[in-house]
């Protein structure tokens, strides 16, 4: 693009005169409107002229803006830049792609801006041009559109109203509240720079279209507010419409201008409290009255460590913290790790131990206070302990509390750390499938730990607390490694007195720690850590335990919960019994401590709404807890059902069987009841071995019962999974009583694994089985004869009013079950039993001296 013809001093300084002359003309005459007064040219506005349209917002006349167009109009602003009055019209038409040959004339607004240009540049594919705004331009036609944008056009002027009317009263008043509201506006927002100040002095209020057109520009509005200001002719409309807009941008900027006040005062009270606190910071320094972070942290681990007395390989890893603590800048990482290994390792309470006291007469008080019955558990804690008194310590063996969930097992070891005046620390492993959080992690790594061990002695603070490890049968194992494995070291009483800590990497002497273990079930618990604990099994309660418990423990702690008299809720002894039967049947008590709770609950809400007490009783105990979920079931009577005795992770449970026969058309034996494979296998043993010995309990006509007929055997509550060998005597005594076709005697259970040749194997969960069979009623018990000694060993309140019937082969139970059969085996073992003879030592074969003995003697 070519330069016009003028030099830039010739043109900056006939520029500059024209601005002169144009300033002392309005001087003179403010009120003039003059075409050429108005565009500075000192010549009238051309007729025709260059037509060039631009995207977004509109230029206004009196102001200088930079515009920017694609290369297409380059020859157009070159015929502009050649003309001696460089003025051309630009049309804003809004966002309409800036493709020259896709505009066409309809896309013009009506009015648009005549402008002078002031300063053009060319570059490959852009042309930037400031402009200065001079008048309003209309279309009139055009030239020549396609090539050179050439149109005639015409300035619209508005209607001067009469100095005397009403209208230029209110044009004078728009004007002077248009000019305070820009000047209220500059202070708040500096986009408005010293040009704007510099407007307003130059035009006064008798130039108001002027005045409207420049508070229009320098607005935020958008393309149609301003095109609609252009549009306009009529001072006072386009007065009314700048207000507005200026109005818009003054409310924004006095918020604008509120928030950012807001956040410099906040801004600068934090500097002026941060300067403040480094000041006093350094004037304590200089006084000696404070020392920097790193010191302080120093001195506080030197002072804590002096308190304890730990080992000597304790004492030199501390002393070689410690320096490098004090080396080590306190905004590096290594700080960090440092100082937290310091903090855990001064935490540790080397030396100090609880004063330990064993009195068995207050333990044995102790006990009996928190728990009602587990005789044999209490005493075998009284026995650790009496050992502890003994030896002058209690540490070496690890019990592991066995049983049902609620039975207590997590409060005895409470009871044990209170007999022992020891502190007590509780770790739940249920779900643990991590070994550091035994053992914890490296110290290097972001966010490392201490295991649980180091946490129990840092809380405890003391080296000998009791340590419960809850649920310990409930350990996973994941990629993390095996928490199982990690415990052996810990509870292991040759290895713990070494326990190394990952995170301390220093050896831990647990062995004064008491441990105490409790789990569900032993199945799950790997062998080698189980071999280190020493199994004490809690079965669960029986009725008359659950109703002591209840009484002194359960309703009293929720009463208390609840903030209710004893007297308000008369709860006898006949309802608590009925709960336990019918509402919290299990072997532990947290069923009947909802149920309690659920009671207390509902007597709170007749309290409140004013009763002055709430009795409980059989007849409205539904109205407290609901229909029951257990009844007392019917003595199971009929041919082919027997009832058996089971144990369960959850305590004992009694076993329904039955057998029937289908149908005789073929022979074949089927099971139903979700049964595990020991438990099929122990069907087909008792299968088998009624076939084998059918013809000695039922007769030669009934020998043929299973030759030919399909036989069902069922255990009822078939989604409940079953396995064991105990079943086996059960399920032989349904196959016979269907066999015989008579009804065994009534009121009587059985456990027992019975072998192929009809011997009666001991089992395990004889007490509870009792208990089991206790709650539904039974008081006759068949049990194997191997299994004696353990019914021996069982507290009184449980074999209390029960017969047991011991048997030592399946002909034993026969006889017991079936009155025929007993008969029968009585003639068949009296007809065929043998004759003693007295044999004489002379009647006897000599033996063979050089014989060898039988141990020595080789089987092939």
């Amino acid at each position: 693009m070519s330069e016009p013809k003028n030099t830039k001093d010739e043109e900056t300084l006939q520029d500059l005169v024209h601005k002169i002359e144009h300033l002392e003309h309005l001087v003179k005459n403010p009120g003039d409107n003059d075409k050429e007064s108005r565009t500075g040219l000192g010549e009238q506005m051309p007729e025709e002229m260059h037509i060039i349209p631009i995207f977004g917002r509109p230029v206004m006349p009196s102001q200088i803006t930079p515009v920017q167009l694609s290369i297409d109009w380059e020859d157009v602003l070159m015929k502009v830049a050649e003309t001696k009055s460089k003025v051309f019209a630009i049309f804003s038409i809004g966002e309409k792609p800036g493709d020259r040959d896709k505009i066409i004339p309809e896309d013009y607004p009506p009015v648009g801006c005549a402008v002078k240009l002031l300063h053009a540049k060319a570059t490959n594919s852009e042309i930037h041009f400031i402009c200065e705004g001079i008048a309003r331009v209309k279309i009139e036609s055009w030239t020549n559109y396609e090539k050179t944008s050439l149109a005639k056009v015409s300035y619209p002027e508005p209607t001067l109203p009469d100095p005397e009317s009403k209208e230029a009263i209110d044009v004078k008043a728009y004007s002077m509240a248009l000019v305070s509201s820009i000047q209220e506006l500059l202070p708040l927002n500096p986009l408005y720079t010293e040009e704007m100040r510099q407007y307003l002095l130059r035009f006064n209020q008798n130039d108001p279209s002027l005045l409207a057109d420049c508070a229009a520009s320098i607005s935020t509005g958008s393309y149609s507010e301003l095109q609609n200001v252009l549009n306009e002719i009529e001072i006072l409309p386009r007065l009314k419409m700048s207000l507005t807009m200026i109005k818009k941008e003054l409310k924004a900027a006095k918020l604008q201008n509120k928030i950012k006040g807001s956040v410099s005062e906040k801004l600068n009270k934090r500097q002026r409290d941060y300067i403040l606190r480094e000041q006093l910071n350094e004037i304590q320094k200089e006084l000696g009255l404070k020392m920097d972070d790193k010191s302080a942290d120093a001195i506080e681990f030197e002072k804590r460590m002096k308190k304890l007395t730990p080992p000597d390989y304790i004492l030199e890893r501390f002393n070689s913290e410690i320096k490098k603590l004090k080396v080590l800048e306190s905004g590096s990482p290594e700080y960090a790790v440092t100082r937290n290994y310091l903090d855990v390792i001064t935490s540790i309470p080397w030396g100090k131990m609880s004063k330990e006291s064993i009195d068995l007469k207050k333990a044995r008080t102790i006990l009996d206070k928190d728990h009602e019955g587990l005789k044999d558990v209490k005493d075998r804690i009284i026995e650790f302990l009496a050992i502890g008194a003994l030896k002058g310590e209690t540490k070496g063996s690890i019990m592991l509390f066995v049983g049902p969930p609620g039975v207590g097992k997590t409060s005895i070891g409470k009871s044990i750390a209170k007999a022992l005046n020891r502190p007590f620390f509780r770790l739940s492993l249920g779900g643990v499938d991590d070994e550091s959080v035994i053992k914890g992690h490296r110290k290097t790594y972001i966010g490392s730990m201490p295991g649980k061990m180091v946490q129990a002695l840092r809380e405890t603070k003391v080296m000998n607390p009791v340590i419960m490890l809850d649920e310990i049968d409930k350990l996973g194992r994941s990629y993390q490694g095996d928490p199982s494995a990690a415990l052996l070291e810990t509870l292991d009483p040759e290895q713990n007195n070494n326990f190394l800590d990952h995170y301390l990497d220093e050896k831990l002497d647990l062995s004064n720690c008491l441990f105490i273990c409790t789990a569900n079930t032993v199945e799950s618990i790997p062998a080698p850590l189980l071999d280190r604990m020493d199994p004490i099994r809690l079965s669960g309660y029986i009725a008359k335990e659950k109703l002591l418990i209840a009484k002194k423990h359960l309703l009293p702690r929720a009463l208390k919960q609840a903030a209710i008299r004893k007297a308000q809720l008369k709860l006898s002894d006949e309802v608590l019994l009925k709960i336990i039967e019918e509402y919290a049947r299990e072997s532990g008590v947290r069923s009947l401590e909802r149920a309690i709770a659920k009671i207390v609950r509902k007597t709170a809400v007749k309290i409140v709404e004013g009763e002055s007490s709430v009795t409980v009783t059989k007849d409205n105990l539904e109205d407290f807890l609901g229909t029951a979920p257990f009844k007392k079931e019917k003595n199971i009577k009929g041919v082919g059902v027997i009832t058996g005795l089971a144990w369960t992770s959850v305590g004992g449970a009694t076993l329904p069987i039955e057998s029937v026969l289908v149908n005789r058309d073929n022979k074949s034996f089927e099971l139903t009841g979700s049964l595990g494979d020991v438990m099929k296998e122990s069907a087909h043993i008792a299968y088998s071995f009624i076939q084998a010995n059918l013809q000695r309990y039922a007769g030669k006509k009934g020998a043929d019962f299973f030759k030919k007929g399909t036989v069902h055997l069922h255990v009822p509550e078939g989604a409940t999974p079953k396995d064991g060998p105990s079943a086996g005597i059960t399920m032989a005594s349904s196959l016979l009583s269907l066999a015989l076709n008579r009804a065994p005697k009534q009121g009587f259970a059985m456990t027992g694994e019975l072998s192929l040749t009809g011997q009666v194997l001991a089992i395990g969960g004889i007490r509870e089985k009792v208990i089991a069979a206790r709650r539904m009623g039974i008081f006759n018990l068949i049990v194997p004869k191997a299994n004696a000694g353990d019914v021996k060993e069982l507290p009184s309140e449980v074999k209390d009013g029960v017969n047991f019937y011991y048997a030592d082969s399946y002909d034993d139970v026969a006889k017991i079950l079936f009155n025929e059969v007993k008969d029968r085996i009585d003639k068949i073992e009296n007809k065929y039993k043998p004759e003693l003879i007295d044999l004489k030592a002379e009647d006897l074969p000599l033996k063979n001296q050089e014989e060898k003995p039988q141990s020595e003697v080789a089987v092939s």
